[in-house]
């Protein structure tokens, strides 16, 4: 018997807006609230929002917060050292494989938050816990599911925000860019997974309808994991569980640049499994030439070898079809390549990402 889907605090709000609800890594979520393909434009030409309370906020505090963090993360927490600055990171397995990619925020040595994805929280939280246990690190970790998380993401998302949150005039004003405040019992980051400016807002459950209310009236358009999912695609960011995974090294998924080597001090998990295999496979972006859809895990023929897409999706700000793809080296970006689609090879070219970043095409 499958076991119901999880609802967030702002279930019943997507519920009245006729939302598309579908299940997504075990909770009842939003697709859509009509088009997915003006939800999409929104964010990139004004303002949208979308419910990310399913993603799941941990609170790590004790005297070897910094430590632990430096050991379990592939980034290195040490370059955080203005207070609220977020850093994003893979955390590794011994075999260097993806067990998740996660923001984390730092407001003292002390004092961190980290956010992870909803699919894969059980076994992070496990993870974590155990190499608390192995290391004896003095820390506690407390899970944050009191709180609900809203991201406002577009070119005039902090200006609509900021008519409904007086947060944003306190002395710490607006956070800067890949930043986090804490005033009262809001959080609020300048995050988002969409290629544009924004904000992500942890608040407390009780007070989330209340708050994605007046975003809606001031004129920020609810959004769905659909326009979420093409946003994010053209802004060459990687979903977990399609561009990466406990299999895939960073190295080989795009991610190098979040791998911090320059400490040879710091034995970070994974980093002998890292240095022993370097990188064999590029992530690159794809735009099909010939007509048709790009989608994920479809092979990719080149020069230097077979690859294959990871996600693809139509790019409704290019309106042409793309693809994030893992290709062998030393394919590069401008080359022509075929992939296969339903049965035959159509033309693609390599770009280099992200497609597309702050509303403008950059391929």
């Amino acid at each position: 018997m499958s076991t119901p889907a999880q609802h967030t605090p702002l279930h019943a709000a997507h519920v009245a807006a006729g939302a598309r609800m579908v299940d997504f890594a075990g909770w009842d979520m939003p697709v859509n609230y009509g088009s997915q393909i003006e939800e999409h434009h929104a964010v990139r030409r004004d303002a949208g929002m979308f419910d990310v309370s399913h993603m799941l906020a941990l609170d790590l505090s004790g005297p070897d917060a910094t430590v632990y963090l430096r050991a379990l993360l592939a980034n290195d927490v040490d370059k955080l050292k203005t207070p609220g600055k977020a850093l994003y990171s893979c955390m590794l397995n011994d075999q260097g494989g993806v067990i998740d990619d996660l923001i984390v925020y730092r407001f003292g040595t002390s004092d961190y938050r980290i956010v992870v994805n909803a699919g894969t929280a059980a076994k992070d939280v496990d993870w974590m816990k155990r190499c608390i246990a192995v290391t004896g690190a003095d820390v506690t970790l407390q899970s944050r599911r009191d709180l609900a998380m809203i991201a406002v993401q577009g070119p005039h998302a902090i200006e609509r925000a900021a008519t409904v949150l007086p947060e944003l005039s306190s002395p710490q004003g607006v956070p800067a860019p890949f930043s986090g405040i804490r005033v009262g019992d809001l959080m609020i980051a300048r995050t988002g997974y969409t290629g544009e400016d924004g904000l992500e807002i942890a608040v407390p459950a009780e007070r989330a309808e209340q708050l994605w209310n007046a975003l809606l009236s001031a004129g920020v358009k609810p959004c769905g994991l659909g326009a979420r999912d093409t946003l994010r695609l053209e802004a060459g960011m990687n979903l977990y569980g399609q561009d990466m995974d406990d299999a895939v090294s960073p190295l080989d998924a795009g991610l190098a640049w979040t791998v911090d080597f320059a400490d040879a001090t710091r034995d970070f998990i994974g980093r002998s499994a890292l240095r022993a295999n370097p990188a064999a496979r590029r992530m690159l972006g794809l735009i099909l030439e010939d007509k048709g859809v790009l989608r994920s895990h479809m092979k990719v023929f080149t020069g230097a070898g077979n690859g294959e897409t990871t996600s693809g999706s139509f790019s409704p700000t290019l309106e042409k079809s793309i693809a994030l793809a893992r290709l062998p080296l030393p394919v590069q970006a401008g080359e022509e390549v075929d992939v296969e689609v339903r049965g035959k090879r159509l033309k693609a070219r390599t770009v280099k990402l992200p497609f597309v970043r702050n509303g403008q095409p950059l391929v």
